[in-house]
């Protein structure tokens, strides 16, 4: 499991991690049942506080996407297929948003938005 950190990311060193792992469990590139590295090894090898991935497992265990085993460690959660759907729809939404908000900046209208969007979801 590669993870990487960006100084340069807006967002705090927890989020960016949570983000990673969540994208992918979504992938499939982490598996149901597949174990996490322990949050200390994690911490080590990003060379952050143990602090900082607890405070990311835990935000992923709340999340539905792990679960935490005392004593054996962090897991990928057996998730249904509506809860991955729903993450995957989650996600559309936000990228349209800001692809709408950059649309109406421009002064690009609904219609030629709509159509782009009609292109890219058509195309293979």
């Amino acid at each position: 499991m590669k993870i990487i950190i960006s100084n340069s990311d807006s967002r705090p060193i927890y989020e960016q991690i949570t983000a990673q792992i969540k994208n992918l469990i979504i992938t499939g590139k982490l598996k149901s049942g597949e174990a996490l590295p322990s949050m200390r090894y994690l911490a080590k090898e990003l060379r952050i506080s143990v602090i900082t991935t607890k405070r990311a497992y835990e935000e992923l265990e709340r999340s539905g996407f792990i679960e935490t085993v005392a004593g054996k460690g962090s897991f990928v959660s057996g998730m249904n297929a509506d809860f991955i759907r729903e993450e995957h729809l989650r996600i559309a939404e936000e990228h349209l948003r800001q692809a709408v908000e950059a649309a109406k900046s421009a002064g690009i209208s609904k219609q030629e938005l709509a159509e782009t969007l009609g292109i890219f979801y058509d195309a293979d």
